[in-house]
């Protein structure tokens, strides 16, 4: 279980853009067996200049956004977290 704010911020952005996200992982193949916003239960967020990037994730699957808007999205792994550069393992527009 995630702390409350977590949870939060998780759904505020994923509810934000939730046909993109929809679309996004349906273009990568990543879909699944559904979508389920519950199972998101990570997020790690950074600015660089004056862009925002966030990165949320379940156990199989990390999207990137760039501010609010979803941009990318991967099979989920480990070496994401405590990455130097998270957004290099994406493809950033």
């Amino acid at each position: 279980m995630t702390a409350p704010t977590v949870e939060a911020a998780i759904h505020e952005l994923m509810d934000l853009a939730w046909n993109l996200v929809y679309d996004l992982l349906e273009e990568r193949g990543l879909l699944g067996d559904g979508l389920f916003v519950e199972e998101y239960t990570g997020i790690h967020s950074w600015v660089e200049d004056l862009t925002r990037y966030t990165v949320v994730h379940s156990r199989m699957v990390a999207v990137l956004f760039v501010d609010t808007r979803p941009v990318d999205a991967i099979v989920f792994h480990h070496d994401l977290l405590g990455a130097a550069d998270p957004k290099g393992f994406f493809s950033v527009p």
